[in-house]
């Protein structure tokens, strides 16, 4: 008995294994050490993804030899393309890799992209020499060598795209959710990921985008391989030490026996306070059966056991069939998945506010006065005061907000915000950004230079709403990071990441068809719109208002689906229950 007791103190409870696939022993694996190597190799990653995306539209252009539009529409589809990849790496990993092997094999195919692009910047597209800057364009390229530069670009989008949603994950499992001292870690982790992948986009906005800035594109290039590949060494170092969850069966072939189920048993009559369900499921070492939740009763059916299931169970010999009868944790999966639908899409329309900062906000801030004396402040790098204010939130929240938060939660003693209220409170933060950034305009129109497309306003009257911005990223991105990974089925752990990823995507293509409706409808009468290319003639300031409207009705839904949640209820996992038998 000693011997037993010993065991279940050593290993985790969550089911997570070492390498060798045994259970993995709670003082040699995992925890900060490890964490701390997927932070660092997180950031290193962020910093060379950032050192080529940042600068893309200028290299189209001034290299490549594209006009603004098409370099705008490219690097919109190149954009768009990371996120798509990023579902197709979270499905690799949940149902055939696991997450530490789409993670290495993901980042070798983004140090190659990066690998394959400096080369090719250097030897191929950098003609005549010298060019690549401003004043000196260069000249038409061959098709081979165009090819061969989308080749690399893509293998870059392919890589990290892969990446990204399955390290937050891989990260968040070094913590067993079942201890009370690692699970607050696992919390916290959520918080210093975010906070590595803004301190990587630092560097890169700044450092790397300034050599760029100036031409040497070989070297801001190479500069991002070179991180790139430490990072996935980095990685590759806590092999021996990592914890992890063996993929399952496709979590989506267990979906889909849920809806088919459910329907061929659509006539069958069903007395819903009283239903014979099934609920004895082969259980793997960690998996939690999930109770029963008495919403979206349809897909209950799938889990009656009828007659006709009977009979075949008695003809196949020992099982039911899976696409006939299904447990009730298998019904609750989908049920899972389908209230965590409403809340992910009212996180869209916050991607939509989100966005501005890399679009809006730096042409605003252009046509703002950016000289100090001699020295001219870019735009774009006023998102360096969006990093600095997610740093410091994610600070004060971690130190003082939570507790004094938990302190004066008197219904639930000790404990603090919960991720859907953090959430809500991100769109609050983003409606006053909103607001913000609207006042500001209409101050700049008031000290607009009739002469040029300028304002005598000083750039650093956007300070406060780049602060904003960053402040409600913490309570959102970090929040719904925390809210999707505890809430999503044990399956569909890196699919849920994706889905974070998926909203800033469809954020960007929100923005994009709501300022082309606003210049249609704007444009009418040959009026020059509220978005013109000299700002002094048009109201950025309604814009902005009106994004603040809609975010305001958005978090009026946001409350309905909050509260409409329902939080998932697991019993003991596998893992436990076997401890307590041994016990």
């Amino acid at each position: 008995m000693d011997q037993k007791v010993r065991h279940t103190e050593v290993c985790t409870q969550d089911g997570s294994v070492d390498r060798h696939g045994n259970p993995a022993i709670r003082a040699k694996t995992g925890k900060w050490l490890t964490a701390i190597l997927i932070l660092v190799n997180q950031g290193l990653a962020t910093l060379a993804f950032f050192g080529v995306g940042v600068n893309l539209v200028l290299f189209l252009t001034r290299v490549m030899g594209q006009d603004n539009a098409e370099a705008a529409n490219n690097v919109s589809k190149w954009t768009g393309t990371v996120y798509i990849f990023s579902l197709l790496g979270a499905f690799l990993s949940d149902s055939y890799w696991g997450r530490y092997k789409t993670c290495a094999i993901f980042q070798a195919s983004f140090v190659a992209g990066l690998v394959m692009l400096s080369l090719s910047t250097g030897a191929l597209l950098l003609e005549p020499s010298g060019c690549g800057v401003e004043e000196s364009p260069c000249r038409p390229h061959s098709t081979v060598k165009t090819v061969i530069f989308y080749l690399s670009v893509y293998l870059i989008a392919l890589g990290y795209g892969g990446y990204q949603p399955n390290i937050a994950t891989f990260g968040a499992d070094q913590f067993d959710a079942d201890d009370s001292v690692e699970g607050h870690s696992k919390i916290a982790f959520f918080s210093y990921f975010y906070l590595a992948l803004n301190l990587g986009s630092l560097l890169s906005n700044t450092v790397l985008g300034y050599f760029e800035d100036q031409g040497a594109w070989p070297l801001g290039f190479w500069a991002s391989a070179g991180s790139a590949f430490a990072g996935l060494v980095l990685f590759l170092t806590g092999t021996p030490k990592y914890r992890h969850f063996k993929p399952r069966e496709s979590p989506w072939s267990r979906f889909c026996q849920v809806l088919v189920a459910s329907t061929r048993k659509a006539k069958i009559d069903v007395n819903y306070e009283d239903m014979n369900l099934y609920d004895s499921e082969t259980q793997r070492t960690g998996d939690k059966k999930i109770l029963h939740t008495k919403g979206f009763r349809f897909l209950d059916r799938a889990a009656i056991v009828t007659p006709d299931d009977e009979a075949e169970k008695v003809e196949s010999g020992s099982t039911y069939d899976p696409w006939r009868l299904c447990s009730v944790t298998q019904v609750e999966e989908v049920k899972c998945v389908l209230r965590l639908l409403p809340i992910w899409l009212c996180t869209i329309l916050y991607s939509v506010v989100f966005t501005q900062m890399a679009s809006l906000f730096v042409v605003q801030g252009a046509a703002m006065k950016t000289n100090i004396k001699d020295f001219r402040i870019p735009a774009s790098s006023m998102s360096t005061f969006d990093i600095l204010s997610v740093a410091f939130f994610i600070f004060a929240y971690r130190r003082f907000l939570d507790p004094l938060f938990a302190r004066l939660n008197k219904r639930e003693p000790n404990t603090g915000l919960t991720e859907l209220q953090r959430m809500g409170i991100g769109l609050v933060i983003a409606i006053t950004a909103m607001i913000s950034a609207g006042i500001v305009e209409i101050y700049r129109l008031k000290h607009k230079e009739t002469a040029s497309n300028s304002s005598s306003l000083s750039i650093f009257w956007q300070v406060p709403q780049y602060m904003m911005i960053g402040a409600s990223e913490v309570f959102m991105y970090v929040g719904q990071l925390e809210f999707f990974n505890s809430q999503a089925p044990t399956g569909l752990k890196s699919f849920a990441s994706a889905l974070c990823m998926a909203s800033i995507s469809l954020g960007n293509y929100v923005s994009s068809l709501l300022v082309s409706i606003v210049m249609k409808i704007s444009t009418r009468d040959d009026l020059p719109g509220w978005i013109p290319g000299n700002l002094n003639k048009g109201h950025l300031d309604r814009f902005y208002f009106l994004l603040a409207g809609l975010t305001a009705a958005d978090f009026l839904v946001y409350l309905v689906c909050a509260k409409w949640y329902k939080y998932i209820k697991s019993e003991a996992s596998f893992s436990e229950s076997i401890a307590e038998e041994e016990v």
